[in-house]
Formats: structure tokens, sequence, C-alpha cells
């Protein structure tokens, strides 16, 4: 019963689902940490928590995981609204923390809004721009030989 679940579960996703699978299940498991365990610092995020408390926050990764998952079974082009969801949080934290930093009240904030950036959304950003049809051996030598897919 559990192998026919999995293969059923994997014959349904895209080339981009198992990413936005795992993408989705780490973001939730960040904003339950948050939740559970909240930071004892959180120096840097001021601008946020003006707005809202921390766990707010929090469940805006919840959501924004959830949304990703789901997204995951979605067709090509229909799962784009998966990789914007799983954009939202990090850019969020880093335009945060990138604010943080230039305005002088965490002077890392400015190295932490260039990770959130490449780490998070570019590489987010990246997987969004793979074709349907990448890696399969429909595919596979075209760019080497140079011909169009």
């Amino acid at each position: 019963m559990g192998r026919r679940a999995a293969s059923w579960f994997s014959g349904h996703l895209g080339n981009r689902g198992p990413f936005l699978v795992f993408m989705g299940i780490g973001k939730v498991c960040f904003g339950a940490g948050l939740i559970i365990e909240p930071p004892a610092v959180t120096q840097g995020l001021g601008l946020m928590l003006h707005y809202a408390p921390l766990h707010c926050w929090a469940w805006v990764w919840i959501l924004s995981g959830i949304a990703t998952f789901t997204a995951a079974w979605l067709r090509f082009a229909r799962d784009g609204w998966g990789f914007v969801a799983a954009s939202v949080p990090p850019a969020l934290w880093a335009f945060t923390y990138g604010w943080a930093g230039i305005v002088g009240d965490y002077p890392r904030g400015l190295w932490l809004f260039g990770w959130y950036i490449t780490s998070h959304c570019g590489v987010i950003w990246c997987a969004s721009r793979v074709p349907p049809d990448a890696g399969s051996s429909r595919t596979l030598g075209q760019a080497a030989e140079g011909r169009p897919g």
C-alpha cells in the first residue's frame, strides 16, 4: 500500500514538483520552529516586528510552505504560483534584514540580505525557469549539439 501511494505521488509530480515538495516542507518546518521554539534574539527583524509579532510571521512561512507543497502537483505553468509563494517569506526576511543593515540597527543585516536573496530567493527563481521537459531522454544531447528543443 505504501509503495503504491509513493508511486502515485511521484508519478504525478512534474519535473519541478520534487523541488516544490521539498521547499514546501522546509518552509513549514521553519515556520513551525519559530512558533514552537522562538529565537531568543530577534535582532534585525525590528521592521517586521513593528507590524506583527513573530508568531504571525511564522504563519507566513507555514502558509507559504503549504501553498508551495500543493503547487507541486500542478501542471507546468500552473505551478508558477508555488514558486511565488516560496519566494515571499525569504524575500520579506531579506529586505527586513537589509533595511536593518542600511539604517544601522543591525550591521550583519546586509550580509543576511545577501544570503537570503541568493541562497533562498535566487535558488527558487532559478528553479522556476526549468522547462517542463528538462532532463528527459527526448531532449538529452540537444543542447550539446546546438539543436533547439
